[in-house]
């Protein structure tokens, strides 16, 4: 028998203290297990106990009470102090040799281990012959395996546990080995405020790794749902649907850096390639060059000339101006207005340390676009900003798909939809894992321009690259919604809410799908479980609106007419929201007006809106047509 405690690695580099008493405390608990049932610690090997057996029954008996014993342990625990344990068992000769036993059934017994879920228990065939019908619980075949140093590929068997799924099978898919997660790097630096930095090496490595053609690299917003550990790789693997998972530590000390970096079969859990780079700071892009190439290399990837170009370019050669730029990402990450403010104020900082820094730009660009998007900013105050830093970063620049998407952003802003089409696709040649770049293109243009077909099928694009994005999969409900297919947006907004009850867009939204089937009791409930979350938004105030009055509560509908209007005398509101309410109240001249002042200010949310429900009393109307003929829709 081999065992090994599945994630120790990784939790060693996060928090070696905590590591090791978690060791000593599945040692003093496990031991116990092996006399009675005759079995004999050979040694321990860091994690991992071999152990050997005068029964292979027994065998598996004492490998069921240890995964039990520790599946109570593990209920009554925080995830981060979870001890997940694999086992493997493998009958067969061994030689005996100064306490120690060494052969060809020790070789095999090791490779099955990393076969057996964390948590689970698996089998060779040979175990499985003597086991099979005096075993107590269930015994299912995972298939043949190829392991290392085995020439013949290996049937291997799962012990089915009480508290695991019947269905469960270890490596039941194989996924793709060129779809890689990049997981997050601890940050192991002696300042805790340093976190940025191992955020921004993941993002950094994200971006490097992105720029190979061949390779489908998810992206930042669904691997950090892992950050912080306490998952391990066959917990994630059919999560994200990878077969290659690349996953390290940063130490910063001054101008020292030192990155270790592994990357992972995920299929089969085994080691492709490790490295820790001992470096200055100022060579963090060679080394982010490097860890991109030999991912290509470890996935037989054949990088051309210009891919490699890229990969190898440095976006600047002045450290200080390199570490404010992370410090505004991991600000702009945050999506809030605080945070918004706070990378501006990084990105203008790195600009004044390095005038030529072409992503520092792109990212003032994307924060002025999120203000906008958010009614944080009027559009007259965002939409030059963003022209301003999108042409600026083109300049010194052309090929970051970064800013070629906030400039199909300002041409979408201004009406150009052809411009704008054509600055997403060239976004997405240059980087075809940029999930934003296909969630913009589908939801802002597409959409829009009602090719519905093709909006969906660049939201399912971005979905497979950001698969955890709750705005993309309401962004898709969207598109369903916008082409007709209500059940269809039903089922996807209720999957967002399913994944994060707390999202409150996602139940904004899904109220408007429901209150177009007719359901509106539910409808209502939708909406207003979406203020309760989210009382800051006046979008959902308008939405709330529109439901209560499709709902028969007009009076209801009124009274929050006029809560928007309050609102409006203290921050802004965009003009679009008062014409949905007007137009689902049954006011057409006011609803006309506010529409008007919409187009006025190119207001983002106008065009975004068009094709909602709660326009419909409007279609038939001269004057929608005159709208849509001025926002060159028609």
């Amino acid at each position: 028998m081999f065992t090994d405690i599945a994630g120790y690695t990784s939790l060693s580099q996060r928090d070696e203290t905590l590591a090791l008493q978690l060791l000593e405390e599945h040692r003093s608990l496990l031991r116990p297990f092996f006399p009675r049932h005759a079995g004999k610690e050979i040694k321990t090997i860091g994690d991992a106990f071999l152990v050997e057996f005068a029964s292979a029954l027994e065998a598996v008996r004492c490998a069921f009470e240890m995964q039990q014993s520790l599946h109570e342990r593990n209920a009554i625990n925080p995830p981060g102090r979870k001890v997940n344990l694999r086992i493997g068992i493998h009958l067969g000769d061994v030689v005996h040799n100064q306490n120690d036993v060494y052969g060809d059934a020790v070789n095999i017994a090791s490779r099955i281990e990393p076969l057996a879920d964390p948590g689970g228990i698996s089998l060779t065939e040979q175990v499985y012959d003597h086991v099979k019908n005096k075993f107590e619980f269930p015994i299912v075949s995972a298939g043949r395996r190829e392991v290392k140093n085995v020439d013949a590929p290996l049937e291997v068997y799962k012990v089915v546990l009480p508290w695991e799924e019947r269905g469960s099978v270890v490596g039941s898919e194989n996924y793709d080995r060129r779809r890689i997660a990049v997981l997050p790097f601890a940050n192991i630096s002696p300042d805790p405020n340093d976190e940025y930095f191992a955020d921004g090496m993941t993002e950094e490595l994200i971006s490097a790794i992105s720029k190979i053609p061949e390779l489908t690299v998810i992206s930042r917003t669904s691997v950090m749902k892992y950050k912080g550990g306490g998952r391990s790789i066959q917990e994630i693997r059919p999560e994200l649907k990878v077969g290659t998972m690349l996953e390290g530590s940063v130490r910063k000390a001054g101008t020292k850096v030192r990155i270790s970096v592994q990357l992972i079969d995920a299929n089969k859990e085994g080691h492709l390639w490790a490295e820790n780079y001992n470096r200055e700071l100022q060579d963090v892009f060679e080394v982010q060059s490097d860890i991109a190439h030999k991912v290509a290399e470890s996935l037989k990837v054949r990088l051309l000339a210009r891919d490699a170009e890229r990969v190898a370019k440095v976006p600047t050669a002045d450290m200080e101006a390199y570490t404010l730029y992370l410090k505004g990402r991991f600000f702009w990450n945050e999506r809030t207005l605080e945070g918004l403010k706070k990378a501006i104020r990084y990105f203008e900082e790195a600009i004044k340390h390095d005038p030529v820094y072409a992503l520092a730009y792109a990212g003032l660009a994307d924060c002025y676009t999120i203000l906008e998007n958010w009614s944080f900013l009027q559009p007259q105050e965002a939409a030059p900003k963003v022209l301003e830093y999108s042409k600026k970063a083109l300049e010194i620049d052309d090929t970051l798909a970064e800013a070629h998407t906030s400039m199909a952003v300002v041409w979408a802003n201004l009406w150009e939809w052809g411009r704008a089409e054509s600055e997403y696709k060239r976004a997405i040649e240059l980087n075809p894992n940029y999930a934003t770049a296909h969630q913009w293109y589908g939801h802002g243009v597409l959409e829009t321009l009602k090719r519905y077909d093709e909006a969906i099928s660049e939201l399912k694009e971005a979905q497979k690259l950001d698969p955890f994005s709750l705005i993309i999969a309401t962004n898709l409900g969207d598109a369903l919604l916008a082409a007709g297919r209500v059940e269809g947006a039903i089922e996807q907004y209720r999957s967002v809410s399913e994944m994060d009850p707390h999202y409150a867009y996602a139940h904004a939204r899904l109220g408007i799908a429901l209150a177009a089937s007719s359901a509106f009791d539910e409808a209502v409930a939708e909406v207003e479980k979406s203020w309760s979350l989210s009382p800051e938004n006046v979008e959902t105030k308008a939405i709330l609106a529109y439901v209560y009055f499709v709902a028969g509560r007009r009076e209801a509908a009124e009274r929050i007419l006029e809560e928007m209007k309050e609102i409006a005398k203290t921050r802004y509101v965009t003009p679009a929201l008062f014409a949905e309410v007007y137009s689902a109240l049954g006011k057409p001249d006011q609803a006309f007006e506010w529409l008007d002042r919409a187009a006025e200010t190119r207001s983002s949310t106008l065009v975004m809106n068009l094709s909602e429900p709660q326009f419909d009393p409007l279609r038939r109307d001269p004057r929608f047509r005159r709208l849509i003929q001025r926002i060159h829709l028609e």
